[in-house]
């Protein structure tokens, strides 16, 4: 017996859900195609919200679509269906990185592995606060590493040492893009100032620039740059930042729609564990760079995104394009 059709308000549902996950500046490179008498939904790049001067491959793209891919996956078991996943099912056409078909459960029984997630769908927003000195606790570090690992990937919590050479890798993008007059053309583009940040349905907009830092350690990116911002603080950030870097064993869009995918699923546990979190793939826009912040006893694995966790404001919510706009119906 063929499955009964999904209406199109539990699609729509499903999308608005998807949508929610992080892409870099906030820029949502997706659109999503849903094919009724199939129950599929195809997840495709969107070429128009790339970034060629700070993802010229691609990459943060890939891994902000692989973002709302386990959102949709997340919310699909929510909704009791099973949603069975293909990445890059079609290999002459790089736009479409996934299709997902929304099958029913077999015997009434849901993934509740994922659908437990789905209340930290909407309570999960990228935070540039400071977080508290407080150590993260050994069975939370536990159940995000189990996170990554459910997705293809791992999640390293590095050692002093290694803390800071990524931190310093950090700074060092930092400082290369004061010297480099083109290379915020990509940050530039996507912030939102002023009047903009109360419409806009994308970008980072200055209500979610955080504090400028007075001092710490803390890798929070300055949004603002040198451009004034109304009401804006400045404050101390934590001295020692609790990171922890994310990899996959190897490169391509493949791996980066899993790192995006093992991302997400690692976020959304920490929001469940009341944990507040940012991301930084500013010291990882170049190969090379990458090779650096890896695991220097392994020396394998390519890291994909560094994130900073702890304890603090959860951050405000940031714009969404309408459902409207990314989804289409046929």
């Amino acid at each position: 017996m063929a499955s009964r059709p999904l209406d199109e308000k539990t699609v729509t549902t499903l999308v608005a859900e998807a949508t929610a996950a992080p892409s870099m500046h906030n820029a949502q490179p997706w659109r999503f195609h849903y094919r009724t008498d199939e129950r599929v939904v195809l997840l495709y790049a969107d070429p128009r919200r790339a970034m060629p001067r700070s993802d010229p491959d691609n990459r943060a793209l890939h891994i902000g679509c692989g973002a709302a891919l386990l959102n949709l996956r997340v919310a699909a078991a929510h909704a009791d269906l099973v949603p069975e996943t293909t990445l890059l099912p079609e290999p002459d056409d790089p736009l479409l990185l996934a299709a997902v078909h929304l099958a029913d459960p077999v015997g009434g029984v849901r993934d509740e592995d994922l659908a437990r997630l789905h209340p930290a769908i909407r309570q999960r927003h990228t935070s540039r606060h400071p977080f508290a000195e407080k150590d993260i606790p050994e069975d939370v570090r536990a159940a995000l590493q189990d996170a990554a690992v459910q997705e293809g990937a791992a999640l390293l919590f590095p050692g002093p040492w290694h803390a800071e050479t990524v931190l310093d890798l950090v700074h060092d993008a930092e400082s290369r893009d004061l010297m480099d007059p083109g290379a915020n053309e990509d940050l530039v583009r996507w912030t939102r100032l002023g009047p903009e940040a109360d419409t806009a349905v994308d970008g980072v907009p200055e209500y979610a620039f955080g504090p400028r830092k007075r001092n710490g350690k803390a890798p929070v990116r300055d949004f603002a740059g040198r451009r004034p911002v109304a009401d804006r603080g400045t404050t101390a950030f934590e001295y020692t930042p609790h990171l922890a870097l994310l990899s996959t064993r190897g490169e391509g869009p493949a791996e980066w729609l899993r790192a995006g995918q093992a991302l997400e699923r690692v976020l959304l546990e920490a929001t469940l564990a009341d944990l507040a979190t940012s991301l930084t793939s500013h010291a990882l826009e170049e190969p090379e760079l990458r090779l650096l912040a890896r695991d220097p006893a392994s020396g394998t694995g390519q890291v994909q995104m560094v994130l900073r966790l702890g304890y603090g404001p959860r951050g405000p919510a940031t714009p969404r394009r309408p459902v409207r706009d990314v989804l289409e119906i046929t």
